[in-house]
């Protein structure tokens, strides 16, 4: 992208993760926070060249990931989950893909380094 000397975006994904601990999935928020520092520091160090770096942050989200680790087909799981949202629903991926969207688009042509929560209040629980 800088040798084109025309901008771009990179939209990372992290998580809801990222920016908070959850026990027994150490692996995975150490991963998702590590997304956060690359995305922030990608932003200072690309800033003057035009490519935007940004990072989504999906809460939990309809997936096969959630069915096959027990959280959806579980019904006691799925509304503890749900529940630790404000919203107390599941996001969907067209959700996600949305915020990625935007994210993208010159309407948030001075959007770099940001952590994009989109998660359905869990953060404000």
């Amino acid at each position: 992208m800088q040798a084109q000397d025309e901008g771009g975006v990179i939209v990372n994904n992290s998580s809801v993760l990222g920016k908070v601990g959850f026990e027994n999935a150490s692996g995975y928020v150490a991963a998702k926070h590590g997304v956060l520092g690359l995305t922030k520091t990608a932003a200072l160090e690309n800033g003057e060249t035009g490519v935007r770096i940004n990072a989504v942050c999906p809460g939990f989200i309809e997936t096969p990931l959630l069915e096959e680790g027990g959280i959806t087909s579980d019904p006691a799981v799925r509304e503890q989950i749900e529940n630790a949202h404000a919203m107390n629903r599941l996001g969907t991926p067209e959700e996600i893909a949305n915020a990625v969207v935007w994210l993208c688009s010159d309407d948030a042509s001075f959007v770099t380094g940001e952590a994009l929560g989109v998660e359905g209040g869990y953060l404000s629980q």
